[in-house]
């Protein structure tokens, strides 16, 4: 109803002011639905952007497994030298050696002023030159002949064929089965390109199967070098175990590794500690290992410090405004070459006064970021660092002692 002058009723502006008051509140509703979802997509996209610049140099992913956009490389700085050795410095090329495996003579047709004929009697001396080569390989047949002889008391006796030639009337001899066994697995040719290559290069038309029956054979004769290389492994003081990937019969599959400076033990396993298990090393090992492997109560573990530096540079381009990422990836290699300088000075321990500043910037850092951060144990770069400091430690400064720091969270 409306008044004599045409203006709103009382009642009816009531009740506008109402159905408005609805419709904002609607609208409240909707715009904090959507500050919601906006949130909720942002941080997703976010999340995305994070794994997509996931690579091998920012976090533990492998080389082969990383995304697809790599970040830019920085171009190198110029030094301003000039290429090759610097002076004083031992050079790498070829030296003549004095006594060559072949020498080639070579004479003038003739003499360069009358035209004679010359002989090597007349030489006066001559210019050397040395040609490193390889003869060409080509396959050779060797026939092994085992001959039957009568004695003269009526017995006839044949002799042994040799080991290398018994079995089939023909077959490929060692130096091959050697060749295609170091393709195969040290330079990890796949079998199909394998028996081709040592098709062309000797002109054996060997086949596959052959190629890959060969790492059979040569199984036998290192069986008991490998065990040894296990038992050396096992005693041992200090481990590096770990997997990758490698490719079989265009399958994933993983490659277990055992190590020491010296000594590389590789086994194909599941991506399990049963798989582990396979290498026949670390359930009996009682030294210092790598922390991935835990639950071996025997060996004493240390986190590897390439993947914790990795994660940090991680950490720092997720947070370019928080500096405890470059405070602690800081503080890790400054206690590694305190360390490195403190065992070649025969040191058992790390000088408190060169460790304290470093270890307390890593404790530093590992608050401020957990002071960021939600907690995630188990899961949080933070948390792991927190509760494994001893594993730190070993990765960075080896088994030399350092001042113990108390340091609240």
């Amino acid at each position: 109803m409306q008044a004599g002058d045409g203006r709103p009723s009382y009642d009816e502006l009531a009740a506008l002011v109402v159905e408005q008051a609805r419709v904002i509140a609607e609208l409240l509703a909707e715009d904090e639905r959507l500050r919601a979802e906006n949130g909720r997509l942002s941080a997703r996209v976010a999340e995305l952007e994070r794994r997509l610049n996931r690579h091998s140099g920012n976090s533990s992913l492998l080389p082969s497994a990383a995304a697809f956009i790599r970040p830019e490389k920085k171009p190198t700085p110029r030094s301003g030298r000039r290429r090759g050795g610097r002076p004083g410095s031992a050079g790498g090329g070829l030296a003549m050696v004095e006594t060559p495996d072949r020498v080639d003579d070579h004479l003038s047709q003739g003499c360069g002023g009358c035209g004679a004929g010359l002989i090597l009697a007349d030489g006066a001396g001559y210019e050397r030159r040395q040609v490193w080569d390889i003869p060409l390989i080509r396959v050779t047949a060797t026939e092994h002949r085992a001959h039957r002889c009568r004695c003269r008391c009526g017995m006839t006796t044949r002799a042994a064929m040799p080991v290398t030639a018994a079995g089939s009337p023909t077959s490929y001899g060692l130096h091959l089965c050697a060749l295609a066994a170091y393709l195969l697995d040290f330079q990890h040719i796949p079998v199909e390109r394998t028996a081709r290559l040592i098709g062309d290069l000797t002109c054996a038309n060997v086949s596959t199967g052959w190629a890959s029956g060969a790492l059979g054979q040569a199984a036998g004769p290192v069986a008991d070098s490998l065990k040894l290389i296990r038992a050396l492994l096992t005693l041992g003081h200090v481990l590096h175990a770990d997997e990758t990937t490698t490719r079989i019969g265009g399958g994933q599959r993983w490659l277990h590794v055992a190590c020491t400076e010296r000594l590389t033990l590789l086994g194909l396993g599941p991506r399990s500690r049963e798989g582990a298990n396979t290498l026949g090393v670390l359930p009996d090992f009682r030294g210092d290992s790598l922390a991935l492997y835990v639950g071996y109560p025997d060996a004493r573990h240390q986190l590897c410090g390439a993947h914790l530096a990795r994660e940090l540079t991680g950490a720092a381009e997720d947070h370019p405004q928080q500096r405890w990422p470059v405070q602690v990836r800081w503080a890790l290699p400054q206690l590694n070459e305190q360390a490195k300088k403190a065992a070649a000075q025969h040191f058992t321990d790390i000088p408190p006064k060169r460790a304290l500043v470093h270890w307390e910037s890593f404790h530093h850092g590992v608050a401020v970021g957990l002071s960021l951060h939600p907690r995630a144990p188990g899961r949080n770069l933070l948390e792991r660092g927190l509760n494994a400091l001893d594993a730190i430690r070993r990765a960075f400064t080896g088994h030399l002692w350092m001042p113990p720091i108390a340091l609240t969270d």
